[in-house]
């Protein structure tokens, strides 16, 4: 087989060393930069925080299994050994090569189509489910005010609905989502920010408060998985690499300041409720609405209630503009058809968004604690994959220039991967116990693995040269 011998720099999301009759690649599908505008620092952070977070919600859960000094030691530690090592592996290769469909590019770049293929499929099987959790967290916060959306199903209509808003808007363009994000983030801050101010006059004060009987059943593995699933998803900024102002300077730093906020936004509002002496077993998802109904009143309550929804509807807005760009990269590299590349003329991926976007929808019905299960055990396998590009690009590549680096040389590469890879081992022990659809976790897990290697195979049966057909691209209007 011939080979391609260019430079690493005109490969774009190419694997290093591939067959000639490759697709083109993503970095050669050009657009009109007069009329693109780029993300910049603080809206990129703004857009990670709801990649990752989303403020307060959901992390509730964790209290009710571990308590209040566990659960904040895992709030703690769980950046360090999980988010930290993950920003450092993102700021490295994100710099270094910043294109389009970013973690997939970076795994393709390093071990080939096959891996690169994976690393995508893993990706987007987490998305169906880690996509289903926030208009399902939507909808528990909207149920705090109005029970009648908990009635047969129109709590799933409305989560369908929270789908069909997020592609449109990403539809319309991903400075639309990036500026909405920044607005998002104040907007859900401020009724956390009112809590830890109130805190102080009401310690000791809520021990024997009367709040709404709790159904969860999380115990304190179940909190630590729902402690991973809230620092998850870091990676997902980079797919939108070649909409960010000087990549190799703002993920970096939009990384480190993004994990430090998120830490912050979960540990101080928790230790701030600690104080008032209110039990751990009374909290479950959507309690904040209830403690904010204690410590406020009705009007707080009303404004936590909404930050909720405004929380979900942000994470899941922000995260349709990463997953969109996965279909993209792939249709313009050969490995899906190029279909899936087409973009409307605000560069959007509004195919791909479509296509994405039914398949969430028809997951919305799925509970919270088994979603976050099947999400942490798909994605952690595509997040090993991307540790493990990270050194062998190093070994492979060694004079890439590298504007951010992992510290340590070779060894810190190898490293930084251990603890995230380590923590996954909790949730293999819950997956083999958690049921779905009638199997554990795990084994469906396993199906969903063995379906990429198979999609793939198809894929090599069926069009062994990939999809793309060697014409010039079509510029974006």
């Amino acid at each position: 087989m011939s080979r391609l011998r260019r430079k690493p720099s005109e490969l774009a999301t190419a694997s290093r060393v591939q067959e000639v009759t490759t697709a083109t690649p993503a970095q050669n599908f050009p657009f009109n930069k007069k009329k693109s505008v780029r993300l910049t620092l603080w809206p990129l952070v703004a857009a990670t925080f709801f990649m990752v977070s989303g403020g307060t919600y959901g992390i509730e859960d964790i209290v009710h299994g571990a308590g209040y000094s566990r659960g904040i030691l895992f709030l703690v530690l769980t950046p360090l050994l999980w988010s930290l090592p993950t920003a450092f592996m993102i700021g490295e290769l994100s710099s270094a090569l910043p294109f389009e469909g970013g973690y997939y590019a970076w795994v393709r770049r390093a071990m080939g189509n096959f891996w690169g293929f994976q690393e995508a499929w893993l990706s987007l099987a987490a998305s169906v489910f880690d996509m289903a959790i926030y208009p399902t967290l939507f909808v528990a916060y909207l149920n705090r005010l109005f029970p009648w959306f908990s009635v047969n199903y129109r709590g799933v209509m409305v989560g369908l609905a929270v789908v069909v808003v997020c592609a449109l808007l990403n539809i319309a363009g991903v400075k639309v989502v990036s500026t909405t994000s920044l607005w998002l983030f104040f907007a859900l801050s401020s009724p956390f920010a009112l809590i830890v101010l109130l805190s102080p006059a009401k310690f000791g004060a809520l021990f024997h408060a009367v709040t709404t009987p709790t159904t969860s059943k999380v115990d304190i593995i179940g909190g630590l998985l729902i402690c991973m699933w809230n620092y998850m998803g870091w990676d997902n900024a980079s797919t939108i690499a070649t909409e960010v102002e000087r990549p190799q300077r703002t993920y970096p730093r939009a990384m480190l300041a993004a994990v430090a906020i998120v830490a912050l936004s979960y540990v101080i509002p928790v230790a701030a409720v600690w104080m008032t002496g209110l039990p751990a077993a009374r909290w479950e998802t959507g309690s904040w609405a209830d403690i904010a109904g204690l410590m406020g009143g009705p009007v707080l309550r009303i404004a936590l209630v909404v930050g909720g929804m405004f929380s979900a509807f942000g994470m899941f807005n922000a995260l349709v503009m990463s997953y969109s760009r996965l279909p993209l990269a792939m249709a313009q590299d050969g490995l899906l058809p190029k279909f899936f590349g087409k973009l409307n003329r605000r560069r959007a991926p509004w195919v791909a968004i479509v296509t994405l976007a039914i398949g969430w929808g028809a997951c919305l019905n799925l509970g919270f604690e088994r979603l976050v299960t099947l999400d942490i055990f798909v994605y952690g396998l595509s997040l090993a994959l991307e540790f493990l590009a990270l050194v062998v690009l190093r070994v492979r590549e060694p004079e890439l220039n590298r504007p951010f680096r992992v510290p340590g040389g070779l060894f810190g590469a190898i490293a930084v991967g251990i603890p995230p890879v380590l923590l996954l081992g909790f949730d293999l022990v819950r997956s083999q116990s958690e049921s779905v659809w009638g199997m554990s976790s795990f084994a469906l897990g396993a199906i969903v693995i063995g379906a990429g290697v198979l999609a793939y195979a198809v894929k090599q049966l069926l069009k062994p040269a990939g999809w793309a057909t060697g014409e010039s691209p079509q510029p974006v209007a």
